[in-house]
């Protein structure tokens, strides 16, 4: 029988559930380490390592194909995406040209309700913060 070894280390345990999620669909039999210890005090975080994502030695790469190729597939679903017109959404991000972006009120409002109307606006696809 193999060891655990860490595979991958995250900020948030939602990623990395949802890779511990991507790799069981695979039948790859993962752990998340440090999970609830992170959830409790996050400062513990820089001490501990992150969140890990641990696999066994046999599996290991195996597991970085899988999860290699579900990036790599979903960002060509986010291509995709992009090409959707919508004729009330009349501008894209500057930096990559992506329709796919929100408006980011967070700056401008105060436990979810809007103070201000703001005109930034994110990328989903590269992050870009941009106005219009």
């Amino acid at each position: 029988m193999s060891n655990l070894v860490k595979f991958k280390f995250y900020e948030t345990a939602l990623e990395a559930n949802r890779d511990k999620q991507i790799l069981a669909e695979s039948n790859i039999n993962s752990f998340i380490a440090n999970e609830q210890l992170i959830q409790s005090d996050w400062l513990l975080s820089q001490a501990v390592g992150g969140i890990q994502l641990q696999v066994f030695e046999d599996d290991f790469e195996n597991a970085e194909k899988i999860l290699a190729d579900y990036h790599e597939n979903n960002k060509f679903s986010l291509e995709v995406e992009h090409t959707v017109e919508d004729p009330k959404f009349d501008f894209v991000c500057p930096k990559c040209g992506s329709n796919h972006i929100y408006k980011d009120d967070s700056s401008t409002s105060f436990f979810g309700i809007s103070l201000l109307s703001s005109d930034r606006y994110v990328c989903y696809y590269c992050e870009n913060v941009f106005t219009h």
